[in-house]
């Protein structure tokens, strides 16, 4: 019996480029180590070939790095929900169950999202929020806060109560987040347990008392700042960008709609220097399929696929009416998801892998070119394409395998499949 050299090929499969362009290639990766590798390099220096050959028939093949898809935009999902804490055991098996069931969906690398809590609750989760993984589990990235400091006007389903300003700029972040969690990104990774790739993000309104102040700094540190839930101007967006916010939050949803006399954020998708990234919920509901595309359009390479999924994100779950917190309750139709007795939309429950396939249907780009906005797109605004969303040599070895039409039969992690189809 021959042993195994740990080298695996996945072959006669379309692969898509960093350009979303599809092409026929066969992909080597190392599944003891869990990364890609340069065929002929490897070939060259080892006089090996892999051991084991996946034909993957005609399919299509993505590596997303320690993720399949990268959701930057979770807030929970399969009844947990990453803004409520009871203790730290329970969190953690929240984050756990997370990880473990989502690659169901392709996703293999999420930020998990943190909405406007009492100023108490973020130094708690946001301790316990590091880069997390098991073996057959997509990858925590860290952190994501949206709020608390965000528009009153904006503020959708964030609770009014606990909106804050920032009037000592990074002060106030490090008196609400915790100083130890606005670390300088090396010494955060190092407090994580020596991780080489985490994230952090937040998301806030530039016009907010002592936000602006705050930018620079943050960015300095290795956080991500968005502007989201905001009625900036196009002056006070631009200066934002201008300081450092690399990102809009969930693209025309709490800002101000496009009018000629001022754009305000969605003007930024069309500035003379460099243009922000956009997060964009595709799921027929909070964006017009019309927007989408003008959006896509306009920046194409600035689009970033999110779901901004809630709790009760679950493919198999029935529509009806469920609790979430606070004495509120969901109302899940479909797709849509809304407060009860409002209008409110309060996040969505659409899966990233639905996001990808309406977004091709939506703007008529290539179903490579969607791939893009949830793979490689995301991870260069993170800071990750070396790591992940790309099949780059040394990347790690997460893969999603599609049928043409963009549905999930398979989910790898770390060069080994993890989840598979039922047929």
């Amino acid at each position: 019996m021959t042993l195994s050299n740990g080298l695996v090929c996945f072959t006669n499969c379309l692969i898509p480029l960093e350009d979303g362009s599809l092409v026929e290639q066969d992909v080597w990766f190392d599944e003891k180590r869990g990364v890609i590798l340069d065929a002929q390099k490897t070939f060259f220096s080892r006089r090996e070939r892999p051991s084991r050959i996946v034909d993957l028939h005609g399919n299509i093949l993505r590596q997303v790095g320690i993720p399949g898809f990268i959701d930057i935009q979770l807030n929970g999902a399969y009844n947990f929900d990453f803004s409520i804490y009871e203790n730290d055991e329970s969190y953690r098996e929240g984050m756990k169950l997370v990880a473990e069931r989502i690659i169901e969906t392709g996703v293999t690398s999420l930020l998990p999202t943190l909405i406007t809590q009492d100023k108490t609750v973020y130094p708690k989760i946001l301790s316990l929020l590091q880069p997390f993984s098991t073996p057959k589990s997509a990858t925590l990235l860290g952190w994501h806060a949206e709020g608390p400091f965000i528009n009153h006007d904006k503020r959708g389903a964030h609770a009014p109560p606990f909106l804050l300003t920032a009037p000592e700029g990074i002060k106030s972040f490090e008196d609400i987040y915790g100083e130890r969690n606005l670390a300088e990104n090396e010494d955060w990774l190092m407090a994580s347990g020596g991780q080489n790739a985490g994230v952090r993000m937040i998301t806030a309104a530039p016009e907010i008392e002592g936000v602006m102040n705050a930018i620079g700094e943050l960015a300095k540190r290795g956080i991500v700042f968005s502007i989201g839930h905001s009625v900036a101007s196009s002056e006070v967006a631009t200066t934002a960008v201008r300081y450092g916010a690399g990102i809009i939050t969930h693209l025309f949803n709490a800002m101000p709609q496009l009018h000629h006399r001022d754009p305000s954020i969605i003007g930024l998708l069309d500035m003379a220097f460099v243009r922000p990234f956009y997060g964009l919920i595709v799921d027929g509901v909070h964006s017009h399929p019309n927007s989408v595309r003008l959006a896509y359009s306009a920046h194409p390479d600035g689009c970033v696929l999110i779901t901004d999924a809630q709790k009760i994100l679950d493919p198999s779950l029935q529509d009806g009416v469920y609790e979430w917190r606070d004495g509120q309750r969901f109302v899940k139709a479909g797709y849509k998801l809304y407060l009860e007795g409002t209008n409110t939309l309060a996040g969505s429950v659409v899966t990233l892998d639905a996001c990808v396939r309406n977004f091709s249907r939506y703007t008529g780009c290539s179903l490579g070119e969607a791939i893009k906005c949830a793979t490689y797109n995301p991870a260069k605004c993170l800071g990750l394409e070396n790591r992940k969303g790309t099949l780059r040599p040394g990347a790690d070895a997460d893969f999603v395998v599609l049928d043409r039409r963009g549905t999930v039969l398979s989910t790898w992690v770390k060069g080994k499949e993890a989840w598979v189809k039922a047929t």
